[in-house]
């Protein structure tokens, strides 16, 4: 099964509201990939239900989501990862653990031979687009994210940042406490968004 064209139009439009009429574009685009996912990796969980806990994660996390335009497959990879997510909460909702586990190492195993993405990967991914909507926000100031940039991403010596700036160092280690708060938020609520039941 092909992996549709991520239109971040698209995207930008069904974040708004839950009543989109896009939503039911995004659904029949979508549905035949997620389905295919969803039966190959996890024929021991009822795919119509995986897939509406998938869509409803999704429908949640879409207004923080932000595409990242220099990362192709990030789309599909959080969509993938939250579907698997989804699957493994449910076999263990299930009572089956051992399945789930099973199931599981076997979507690692297929992962590190090329079928799809590690759970590592998934947090990458998580932590990726949470960066992006991070340093995408327009209501945070162009010198917060130079700053946060510089320190916390490049490893800068605060000291050298602010002098560059012209500001204090205590700015400085501030505004990297903050953006560093922010980003642990956002990657949070990505998170609690594959966990919608």
């Amino acid at each position: 099964m092909g992996v549709p064209k991520t239109s971040t139009t698209m995207l930008k439009q069904i974040a708004g509201t839950e009543e989109h009429p896009r939503w039911r574009e995004f659904v029949a685009k979508y549905r035949p990939m997620i389905e295919a996912y969803a039966r190959e990796r996890f024929p021991g969980v009822d795919a119509d239900d995986l897939i509406q806990e998938t869509l409803l994660g999704v429908m949640k996390a879409l207004p923080d989501y932000v595409e990242r335009e220099d990362k192709k497959g990030a789309f599909h990879n959080f969509l993938t990862g939250m579907l698997r997510h989804k699957a493994v909460d449910a076999l263990r909702r299930d009572g089956r653990r051992d399945k789930a586990e099973a199931e599981a190492a076997r979507d690692a195993e297929d992962s590190a031979a090329g079928g799809g993405e590690s759970e590592e990967e998934w947090r990458r991914t998580v932590y990726a687009v949470a960066l992006g909507q991070l340093m995408g926000n327009p209501r945070l100031g162009a010198r917060s994210k130079q700053i946060f940039l510089r320190v916390a991403l490049r490893g800068e010596k605060p000291q050298t940042v602010a002098d560059s700036l012209g500001v204090a160092r205590g700015l400085v280690d501030l505004t990297k406490k903050r953006m560093k708060e922010r980003l642990r938020d956002l990657v949070e609520r990505l998170k609690e968004a594959d966990r919608i039941r």
